[in-house]
C-alpha cells in the first residue's frame, strides 16, 4: 500500500518515494529538483510559494 503524501512532508521525501512523481511537481511549475531548498522545503511551502492550489497538487500526488 502506497504511504499517502502529506503537506508535511519534503519535496525530497516526495520523490524518494517515487522519483515518478516528479512529473507532478512539472505540471505545477515547478522544475528545481537540483537546487538545496527542494531538500527541505515541506510540499505546502512549494505550493504556496509557486502559487499552486495545495489541495488540487496533493490531490495529483496521492493519485499518480
Amino acid at each position: 500500500m502506497k504511504k499517502e503524501i502529506t503537506k508535511d512532508m519534503t519535496i525530497f521525501d516526495v520523490l524518494q518515494m517515487d522519483n515518478k512523481l516528479a512529473g507532478v511537481f512539472m505540471e505545477f511549475g515547478m522544475h528545481c529538483f537540483g537546487c538545496p531548498r527542494a531538500r527541505g522545503e515541506t510540499v505546502e511551502q512549494a505550493a504556496a510559494s509557486h502559487g499552486v492550489d495545495l489541495d488540487v497538487m496533493l490531490d495529483k500526488l496521492n493519485n499518480n
